[in-house]
């Protein structure tokens, strides 16, 4: 994919996926600007991607620094045209342990910070009248939930519901707004029991991922990941919004967006009695799942 020409920001992008899709936008021909809180790890991330590259230090949340994002990417290369929103941080507790300040930090960087930096870059590919392409990083946690993650799963799911929005209300602009759910290898993913394990024997004997674990869960490097957010930042995926994709090892999948299920009737209205009675007969059978399942290795 050729994004020669095209301008990205990239939240979060010192380390980790953010760092993975900012080197993987410049080696396609983009410009792109870096972002995080430690201001070292932004100098080595756009040391590492070149010229290619500008970085601005700040925490995302805040209108100032969405603005602020936005005016360094049009002072430095002129324009706007990709934002992907990957800015985010952990306070895993269950939920009778978890504080007010646990809740409040996770909403505000990873809901707030992807709504006032989705604005900002809005507002100016309006302006500029050549479309765009909004990039937002949700979860599998969003997706289905996940043990002692209640302020990032209620985040990730918001990201995803922003998204089907914003793809209603920024089509006439032709600006595309999706939604990636990355499953890969980061000290993040590692806080999720179901992958820390395997993540731990893998970073300990050297080894590759297994096929089964790249193939069945889908699960690999920060690499694997980046082609979907090239992809998407591309002409090629101009037609493509409203969507949340899944990516990960050898993975790719397009998520199903909530929708009823099982449905029954009843004249006049339900009763409780009433519900029982459909709930044995319609509904008790036809259950969701719910939370990351764990990794089965194939038997020995």
């Amino acid at each position: 994919m050729n994004l020669t020409g095209k301008v990205a920001i990239v939240t979060g992008s010192a380390r980790g996926l953010g760092l993975a899709y900012a080197k993987a936008l410049a080696a396609a021909g983009a410009k792109v600007v870096v972002n995080d809180v430690d201001e070292a790890a932004v100098a080595a991330a756009v040391a590492e991607i070149g010229d290619a590259a500008v970085g601005v230090t700040a925490a995302v949340g805040d209108s100032a620094s969405a603005d602020a994002l936005v005016a360094a990417a049009v002072d430095a290369f002129g324009r706007l045209d990709v934002l992907v929103t990957n800015a985010g941080i952990l306070r895993d507790r269950v939920l009778w342990k978890m504080s007010d300040d646990d809740f409040d930090d996770v909403i505000r960087v990873h809901l707030r910070g992807t709504f006032t930096c989705a604005r900002a870059a809005a507002v100016r590919m309006r302006e500029q009248g050549e479309g765009g392409r909004i990039i937002l990083i949700s979860s599998p946690a969003g997706q289905r939930g996940n043990f002692g993650q209640t302020n990032y799963a209620a985040a990730k799911a918001g990201i995803a519901a922003m998204g089907r929005t914003w793809a209603m209300e920024l089509a006439r602009n032709a600006i595309t707004v999706n939604t990636v759910v990355p499953v890969a290898a980061t000290a993040m993913t590692r806080t999720i029991p179901a992958f820390a394990p395997v993540i731990d024997e893998a970073e300990r004997t050297g080894e590759p991922y297994p096929a089964w674990l790249r193939h069945d869960e889908g699960l690999g490097t920060v690499d694997d990941v980046t082609g979907l957010v090239v992809f998407l930042a591309s002409d090629a995926a101009k037609d493509i919004t409203g969507q949340a994709i899944g990516v990960g090892g050898d993975k790719l999948a397009l998520w199903a967006h909530p929708s009823e299920k099982t449905i029954a009737f009843s004249e006049g209205g339900w009763s409780a009695s009433a519900i029982a009675a459909a709930w044995a007969k319609d509904f008790g059978s036809d259950l969701e799942s719910y939370g990351i399942p764990a990794p089965k290795p194939p038997a020995a």
